[in-house]
């Protein structure tokens, strides 16, 4: 059994994240997989010297020996393409004996609901009406985007409503969003029987 162990930086990915990787898992022919809980870090910390490699030990002794380590944050202002490959790459260093994938998510996780926008109408408090935005990953704000579309008075919350959209949004029509497609590509590469750690991203 495929045991992975994912690093991220929001409380509501801590309950999101896992179903997401079942549900990617589910979608593959990757047999068994176990989804320990993740590990949270709060994003400032995370990208600062000896952070990252402080939560890739405390992943790589939760997965085990075989076990895979998914790092997965929000771009937020930063460009994915500079800094996933550094962070990729101080992880190998810290352990070079475990698969380890880094995806960031442009610029916010949410950004994936809203390319699958179409799929969570009329769900979870969001309107009917919401369709897909043409380039999802171009907007700032894909929390207020989405607090946009529910009624008045409420309004996106993590905590609530990322593991409940996370079940429903269609994880097919959001690998539009070339991120997610990324996180596609990289959990299928995790979840392969012979993962290792040599391979880089592109």
């Amino acid at each position: 059994m495929t045991r992975i162990v994912s690093i991220v930086e929001g409380h509501g990915e801590l309950d999101a994240v896992p179903i997401l990787l079942r549900r990617i898992a589910a979608a593959l022919p990757a047999g068994a997989i176990d989804v320990r809980s993740p590990i949270r870090v709060d994003r400032r910390k995370i990208v600062k010297a000896a952070e990252l490699e402080r939560a890739v030990e405390l992943a790589a002794r939760k997965a085990g020996a075989g076990g895979r380590i998914l790092i997965l944050l929000d771009a937020e202002d930063d460009c994915p393409a500079e800094l996933a490959p550094d962070l990729l790459r101080r992880a190998r260093a810290a352990r070079g004996d475990r698969a380890i994938r880094v995806v960031l998510a442009k610029t916010e996780y949410e950004a994936w609901f809203l390319a699958a926008a179409d799929s969570i109408a009329g769900r979870h408090g969001i309107d009917e009406a919401a369709t897909a935005p043409a380039d999802p990953e171009a907007i700032t704000g894909a929390k207020e985007w989405l607090t946009r579309r529910m009624p008045a008075g409420r309004s996106y919350r993590p905590t609530r409503h990322q593991a409940a959209l996370t079940k429903t949004f269609d994880v097919d029509a959001a690998r539009r969003s070339p991120s997610f497609d990324k996180l596609w590509r990289d959990v299928t590469a995790l979840l392969k029987p012979a993962a290792a750690a040599p391979e880089t991203p592109p």
